[in-house]
C-alpha cells in the first residue's frame, strides 16, 4: 500500500509539472549554500580562486571566459565563450563554481557545455587562408558594472599571429542587462598591418557530453546563426545564437570545430555583435528549437557602436 501511495504521489507531481510546463530536472546533487539575496540580478565577477575565470549572468543565462592561468593548469584552454544553464533568477554562478563540481546540478543550474578549443557561444578569430586563427585566453580585465540590473566589463586579448604575415590583438566589451538571453559584445581589433580583416564568429559544433551535432538555423537577412543542441541525458539541451549586422556578412562557413559567420571588419573600428544562450530546462521557457529560433530571430537588437567605445 505504501509503495502504491508513493507511486501515485510521484505521478501527480509529474502531471502537475507537465501542466505548468515545468520540465523534470536533472538528478539533484548536494544543494548549493543558499544565496544571501534572491532578488533577480545581473552580475559580473572574477573567480580568482579558479584560474581567473570571469563570470557573468542575469536572470536567464550565465557564462564564463577563461584567464591565462588556466592555459597551464588545464591545457589546451581556449578563448571561446562558455555557457551555463540556470533555473533561478538570482545570481548562482559563483556559488556553483565554488562547489568544485560545476558540471553537476545542485538545484540552481549547471555547466554541461564543453567549449574546449572551439569558439563556444560566440568567440571569434581571424579567417585567413581557409583557417580560423584565434587568440589565447584573455590577459587583462576591467569590471565596469556588477549589477544589480546590468553586468558590464571589458577584456583584452594579447597579440596573436595570423599566419606568418600579420599580428592582431583585441579589446572586447561584454554587456548583459536583466531580462534577455543576449549578451552584447563590442569588439575592437587592432593590427600591425593596414587593410580589412575577415572575422569569424563561431558556435562550437560538438560542445555537450552527448558528442552529437545540434540543429543549425541560418538567416542571413536577420544576421542570425542559431544552434539547438542535442538531448543530453537528463541535462536537457543547450541553445546558442549569434546575431550580427547583416550588412557586414561576407559568408557563413564551417570548420572542423565551429559553425562560423564571417564579417568584414576594419582594424581599429569597433563593431557590435550578440551572443545568446538558453537552457531547455531553465528560465525563459525555451523548450523547443522553434521557440528558440523565433526568440533569437525577433529580438530587437541595436548594432550601433556606443560613443564611449569609439
Amino acid at each position: 500500500m505504501r509503495r502504491t501511495v508513493l507511486t501515485g504521489l510521484v505521478l501527480l507531481a509529474a502531471c502537475a509539472s507537465k501542466a505548468q510546463n515545468v520540465p523534470p530536472m536533472p538528478h539533484l546533487g548536494t544543494p548549493l549554500p543558499p544565496p544571501t539575496d534572491k532578488t533577480p540580478r545581473a552580475a559580473a565577477q572574477i573567480a580568482s580562486y579558479r584560474y581567473d575565470d570571469l563570470l557573468w549572468e542575469n536572470d536567464l543565462t550565465a557564462h564564463r571566459i577563461y584567464g591565462g592561468a588556466l592555459e597551464a593548469a588545464e591545457p589546451p584552454s581556449g578563448s571561446g565563450i562558455d555557457s551555463w544553464g540556470k533555473n533561478v533568477p538570482w545570481a548562482f554562478a559563483d556559488r556553483q563554481l565554488r562547489s568544485g563540481d560545476q558540471h553537476q546540478y545542485h538545484g540552481e543550474g549547471l555547466d554541461f557545455y564543453n567549449v574546449g578549443t572551439a569558439r563556444g557561444a560566440g568567440g571569434l578569430g581571424i579567417w585567413f587562408d581557409n583557417k580560423l586563427w584565434t587568440s589565447r585566453n584573455y590577459r587583462s580585465y576591467r569590471i565596469l558594472r556588477n549589477g544589480p540590473d546590468l553586468a558590464d566589463f571589458e577584456v583584452h586579448y594579447a597579440p596573436w599571429p595570423v599566419d606568418v604575415g600579420r599580428t592582431v590583438w583585441e579589446k572586447r566589451r561584454f554587456t548583459l542587462p536583466l531580462g534577455t538571453h543576449f549578451t552584447r559584445l563590442v569588439s575592437t581589433l587592432s593590427s600591425n598591418k593596414a587593410g580589412p580583416l575577415i572575422v569569424g564568429i563561431g558556435i562550437g559544433k560538438r560542445t555537450t557530453i552527448a558528442d552529437k551535432d545540434g540543429e543549425v538555423t541560418i538567416d542571413r537577412a536577420r544576421g542570425l546563426l542559431s544552434w539547438w543542441g542535442p538531448e543530453t541525458g537528463d541535462h536537457g539541451r543547450m541553445a546558442i545564437a549569434l546575431r550580427v549586422d547583416p550588412a557586414m556578412i561576407v559568408d557563413v562557413k564551417t570548420d572542423a570545430d565551429n559553425y562560423l559567420v564571417l564579417l568584414r571588419v576594419t582594424p581599429g573600428k569597433p563593431f557590435v555583435y550578440y551572443s545568446g544562450s538558453a537552457w531547455s530546462l531553465g528560465n525563459g521557457n525555451i523548450r523547443t528549437r522553434a521557440v528558440w529560433d523565433s526568440y533569437a530571430r525577433d529580438a530587437k537588437l541595436d548594432f550601433a557602436v556606443p560613443r564611449d567605445t569609439q
